[in-house]
């Protein structure tokens, strides 16, 4: 079962969910994708999104440049989950393309694929889907918005 929580962020509100084994998603507010959060309970404390918490509030203080949260996949087809495993390994202050993220995934051809999964990723910013880049550097869709997705970069030093 899952619980959940809302907490404030430099970017704006932010739904953390998680079930005893782990961190289930982070949303921000009216972001695509948001699930429907009505069903779960609301929780003032739970380990993970504490944890998730204390990292993300780290995170935007300069603190933190690796999240260490345990994350469960609720969501997401095999293809999915291996595209946001991927994510987790762009390093902070560092961007990609779809096309290098696919190549990575020995898919070279599922570009729309990629993108269409990096849109989906349930973990905003723990997981960095925001370092993903168009085929030349340029800001392409990110499911919080553009400009929280050059405020993001911008914050990480990335020159755009």
């Amino acid at each position: 079962m899952l619980v959940c929580k809302t907490i404030r962020t430099p970017q704006g509100p932010m739904l953390l969910a998680a079930s005893e084994d782990g961190l289930a998603g982070a949303w921000f507010e009216g972001q695509s994708h948001h699930p429907d959060a009505r069903a779960w309970p609301v929780v003032r404390q739970q380990r993970w999104i504490d944890r998730a918490e204390q990292e993300l509030t780290a995170y935007f203080k300069g603190e933190v440049k690796v999240f260490n949260t345990p994350r469960v996949p609720a969501w997401g087809t095999a293809f999915q989950q291996s595209v946001w495993q991927a994510l987790s390994a762009i390093p902070h202050g560092s961007t990609c393309s779809y096309g290098q993220l696919a190549t990575q995934l020995n898919k070279p051809l599922a570009v729309r694929a990629v993108g269409a999964a990096v849109g989906r990723n349930p973990w905003s910013v723990i997981v960095p889907c925001h370092r993903v880049l168009g085929a030349q550097g340029q800001l392409t869709g990110y499911a919080g918005g553009l400009e929280r997705k050059r405020a993001l970069l911008s914050f990480e030093g990335v020159a755009l």
